[in-house]
């Protein structure tokens, strides 16, 4: 069962400091669900995780694609979300090139765990980790979630039918 709002939680990420010079200029910075959603137009898409085939070669990709068509609809934000920490999320954001979705690590799972979207993904080695879907959040109330089937009977990779970003966005051009 999802809730009606987004849960609110604490996100512990890195964020670039233009104030600090040299290599490593990235400080920790508590990001609150206001500061992500109130007030806004957010897209938010959780996925199993960072460096994962499917994450990596089509859903995170595909967001950062139409990440200007999203903007174009009247959305603030497109945020992917992972149960990883932030410093593999960027990483990840670095090795693929992506410079327009915002990466928020979930690194405790706090954040799929209260969305119902924590699953257990031991079987496969992975430990708990985020479900697959998208979801439009307007000022912290979720108005649309996909969510791919099957949560219960954990397959040995998680398809990306529903989640995906062109389902999402035809969704807000009011299509689906």
């Amino acid at each position: 069962m999802n809730p009606q709002t987004v849960p609110a939680v604490t996100f512990h990420t890195r964020v670039r400091n233009p104030e600090v010079p040299g290599d490593n200029p990235f400080e920790w910075r508590d990001v609150s669900s206001d500061d992500i959603f109130a007030g806004k137009r957010v897209v938010v898409f959780g996925l199993p995780g960072a460096f994962t085939p499917a994450c990596s070669d089509s859903h995170l990709p595909g967001y950062e694609r139409l990440h200007d068509d999203f903007i174009a609809e009247g959305i603030d934000q497109v945020v992917c979300t992972a149960v990883n920490d932030a410093f593999v999320m960027f990483q990840w954001a670095k090795a693929l090139g992506v410079e327009k979705v915002t990466m928020l690590p979930d690194g405790n799972g706090v954040f799929a765990r209260r969305m119902g979207m924590l699953v257990d993904r031991s079987n496969q080695g992975m430990g708990m980790r985020s479900w697959r879907y998208s979801m439009l959040v307007e000022d912290r109330e979720i108005t649309q979630i996909f969510a791919e089937p099957d949560i219960c009977e954990i397959p040995s990779s998680i398809p990306m039918n529903r989640s995906a970003a062109e389902v999402m966005l035809e969704h807000i051009r009011g299509g689906a």
